[in-house]
């Protein structure tokens, strides 16, 4: 008997979620973690509590998928018309017309509208409420509409206990709550949408979450700190007003997790808060933010300086000085997410931090250059910094930096009338004795030593600032240190817990966070290098050991601590990172230009943030204006090229018009001469008989007088002989 066939796998059945804004930061997020969602994947552990409790009461009836496999299918619309489509999404729909939006929108099971980001999507999800709500007799299926809103909804919400005004806000004070003034339109699209789920639930049913300040990979609403400190531009972070008011968060990856809760569960209530279950201020927001990305430090300011910067909106900043403390009944006693950050964000900031380097392509950028004195060095590592916006790590500067640091702290300690606070003065106190002891040291080195430091205090140094924050975020150059071998193992060294891997695998262990990723070395021989030196000018010879008598001897010292057994590019080739040699005569390019563009080739494109809208207008606007000149110069140039040839052809059309007049004149003349004889000839042999026959003419008239005349010039012409003829 012949087997069955063998059935084949169905596709996984969809259930179509619309989503507006798919391109946004909150739209993208929310939308591919929904895309990886099976339906009703939040639902099995509430079925494993029903299954053991058999007595209990049915709930209420909630569509569960038959199968597994139902996934939901993402479709939506895009905030700016020319973005890409998110690869998570089937399909993306235009705004309007707004009956071809509707006949979408009536394709899906659920509909999801956010205006927690744009403030002009509230008139399209009322709209789109009431449209669905208007055609709720013609569903096939039955809908679910939820808005994503704020809690800034709630922001002048009275406690609702007057003796304990530090009590939460629950989600069942919803109808207390009173808005920001700037979000009261916030306010009445809740409003309506919850209004809307009450003529039908069975057929459509209606949610408003409002959610805490979302943060998480691109960071929301608190990006703004978070790329002011990866920038490092400012030595402290600001910090609005006193920063003790409270603000409810939530990681957009837990918002999207209550997205799907409330699609698989279709809870009683209607409306829910969407928070953390954290309790943090303002300045403990940014404080974190700034010890784990930026100086450490934070500065409190008025909120009026919050409006010089460009990046900051009036909603941000209202949103940054909302003073909620909120708990969610419904998100712990009625749903089952798997928080990502259920304690906030502070406790979570190695992950926060790792998700906004990675979501951002912020990644560090380090880079060695090695290579003899007078080579250029110092001018391509300079270069290189400004073009990836890296820090500069030249031995000198960094010594006399961290010079200056460490007498900052000891005189900031013996000034007993300034007081910074607590924490921060802790802080500084616990590293005044230390740095006091550095400080001596170093001081007492450099004056046995001429002004030179001794390898391990220089080590040191250098390895501080390349643990330090900014060079930890953007990357840095390093300019010609470790000279060593033995120095390039002292700073590279691993960290003690990773020493015993080193011993067990023998193979070298570097400290990963701030050893270079590239190497570069410039050679060339002594005799180029000579020359050029010979040929830079005295003003900048001077104070250098570039000078006739300092310079053999550096050179010397190079070559001696660089021969084949003994350079520091042994050192990175035993942990892989293969030097990449560049010889720098061949360019012929006394200002490196060549060798910077050959770097940045083999390095790659930036890893950093691009330029601001303000720098982008800067350099278009730089670039216009050189275009500008570039085409008044090349206008004047034509102008002056053609006025040369005008007047070039202008003089050779008069010395043509001269040539023409002499040859013309010459012509009359010979034309004259030649003439002369003839007319001689004529006067005397032909004018006279001619006259004659005219008068004979006139006398005689004969019929023709052409005829006759011609016949009396040929017999009385003197030159005829009739006799001999």
């Amino acid at each position: 008997m012949a087997e069955p066939p063998v059935a084949m796998a169905e596709p996984p059945r969809g259930r179509r979620v619309f989503l507006n804004h798919l391109d946004s930061y909150c739209g993208r997020t929310i939308g591919e973690y929904l895309s990886r969602c099976v339906v009703g994947a939040s639902l099995e552990k509430e079925e494993e509590e029903e299954e053991e409790e058999e007595d209990e009461e049915e709930e209420k009836a909630v569509e569960v998928p038959s199968s597994p496999e139902e996934v939901y299918e993402i479709v939506g619309t895009l905030s700016k018309p020319g973005s890409t489509k998110p690869r998570f999404a089937q399909e993306i729909y235009a705004v309007s017309p707004r009956d071809e939006l509707l006949n979408h929108l009536l394709e899906c099971e659920v509909v999801l509208y956010n205006i927690t980001e744009d403030t002009d999507q509230i008139e399209e999800a009322t709209w789109a409420a009431s449209a669905l709500h208007k055609e709720i007799e013609n569903f096939a299926k039955p809908k679910l509409f939820i808005l994503i809103s704020t809690i800034m909804t709630w922001a002048n919400t009275k406690p609702t206990d007057p003796e304990n005004p530090e009590a939460p806000f629950t989600d069942e004070d919803y109808r207390k709550r009173k808005p920001h003034p700037n979000f009261v339109d916030h306010t009445n699209a809740e409003k309506l949408i919850v209004k809307l789920g009450k003529t039908n639930k069975n057929k459509f049913s209606t949610y408003v979450v409002a959610s805490g300040h979302q943060y998480g990979a691109e960071e929301g609403v608190f990006h703004y700190f978070f790329k002011m400190c990866w920038l490092s531009e400012t030595p402290e972070i600001p910090v609005f007003e006193d920063g003790k008011n409270y603000i409810p968060t939530i990681h957009i990856l837990d918002l999207a997790a209550v997205l799907q809760n409330v699609a698989d569960h279709r809870p009683e209530v209607q409306y829910m808060l969407a928070v953390d279950t954290s309790k943090h201020t303002l300045e403990e927001l940014i404080k974190c933010i700034s010890k784990n990305v930026g100086p450490g430090k934070i500065q409190k300011i008025p909120k009026e300086n919050a409006f010089l910067s460009k990046d900051l909106t009036q909603m941000n900043l209202d949103m940054l000085l909302v003073n909620l403390q909120m708990e969610s009944t419904v998100l712990k006693e009625a749903f089952n997410i798997n928080w990502v950050a259920e304690a906030g964000l502070i406790e979570n900031i190695e992950k926060v931090v790792k998700e906004y380097k990675e979501s951002r392509g912020l990644l560090p950028l380090k880079v060695y250059i090695h290579g003899p004195p007078g080579v250029g060095k110092s001018t391509i590592a300079e270069e290189l910094c400004k073009h990836y916006r890296l820090h500069y790590i030249k031995i000198d500067d960094v010594i006399s930096e961290k010079i200056a640091h460490l007498e900052k702290i000891v005189a900031k300690e013996q000034d007993t009338g300034v007081e910074e606070g607590g924490d921060e003065a802790e802080e500084e106190g616990e590293n005044v004795e230390t740095a006091l002891e550095l400080l001596d040291g170093i001081k007492e080195n450099m004056e046995l030593n001429k002004g030179r430091l001794d390898d391990q205090f220089i080590v040191t140094i250098v390895k501080d600032k390349l643990q330090s924050m900014p060079c930890k975020n953007q990357g840095y150059v390093l300019d010609g240190f470790p000279e060593t071998y033995s120095q390039a193992m002292e700073l590279f060294r691993a960290e003690d817990e990773e020493e015993e891997e080193e011993i067990k695998s023998k193979i070298p262990k570097c400290h990963k966070i701030i050893t270079p990723e590239f190497v570069f070395s410039l050679t060339a021989s002594d005799e180029f290098l000579l020359n050029r030196i010979t040929n830079l000018p005295e003003s900048v010879v001077a104070g250098t050991h570039y000078t006739q008598d300092r310079f053999p001897q550096s050179l010397k010292l190079f070559r001696d601590s660089n021969t084949d057994d003994t350079t520091v590019l042994n050192y990175f080739d035993e942990l892989e990172i293969h030097p990449q040699f560049i010889d720098v005569p061949i360019y012929e390019d006394p200002e490196n230009r060549f060798i910077v563009q050959k770097i940045i080739t083999e390095i790659g494109e930036p890893r950093n943030y691009g330029l601001t809208d303000e720098e982008k207008e800067i350099l278009e606007r730089k670039a216009a204006e050189e275009r500008l000149a570039k085409e008044a110069q090349e206008k004047a140039e034509q102008e002056r090229k053609e006025a040369e040839e005008n007047a070039e052809r202008m003089a050779r059309l008069e010395e043509w018009n001269k040539q023409q007049e002499e040859v013309k004149r010459q012509e009359q003349e010979l034309l004259e001469a030649q003439s002369l004889p003839l007319r001689n000839y004529l006067m005397k042999n032909v004018m006279p008989t001619l006259m004659q026959g005219i008068n004979e003419c006139c006398r005689i008239r004969p019929e023709d007088p052409v005829n006759f005349l011609a016949e009396y010039l040929f017999k009385n012409s003197p030159d005829i002989d009739w006799n001999n003829r």
